[in-house]
């Protein structure tokens, strides 16, 4: 099996204000998303939203989870301007501005921006990367 990301959970503090807060940025409530969980099409993927205390005992990481752990999630948009609308979009929807979007030393524009939990996500235009309709990002080999 090719090894592969299918789906990212983010542990958060209250699951009715995360998923309140993710539709705001325009994700999508899924019809099997459940009172104890959120699961919202990401793209070619899934964004799971969890109560933080029962995602750490269901992973049994009592002792390795004691914060962010370091973790960025992106996302990569096709121009600089669709950077700064989702940034505005973001900062609108209650998020916190962390670095405003800026040309980085890479080549690329990008800033950061972290939901009410804490998780940190980039928003970026790299100009050596292309997506799809998707917004999947479509590595060179």
């Amino acid at each position: 099996m090719r090894p592969h990301i299918s789906m990212i959970t983010l542990g958060v503090g209250d699951i009715a204000d995360a998923t309140a807060f993710y539709e705001r940025l325009g994700f999508k409530r899924s019809s099997q998303s459940q009172e104890a969980v959120t699961f919202m099409q990401a793209g070619a993927m899934v964004l799971g939203l969890f109560g933080r205390e029962a995602l750490k005992d269901d992973a049994k990481a009592d002792n390795i989870w004691n914060g962010n752990g370091g973790t960025a999630i992106a996302m990569n948009c096709a121009d600089e301007s669709q950077v700064d609308v989702m940034m505005a979009q973001a900062e609108a929807a209650g998020a916190q501005i962390l670095k405003p979007a800026e040309k980085v030393f890479w080549g690329g524009y990008s800033g950061y921006f972290a939901d009410p939990d804490g998780h940190a996500w980039e928003v970026a235009h790299n100009p050596f990367w292309s997506l799809d309709e998707t917004g999947r990002v479509e590595l060179p080999a």
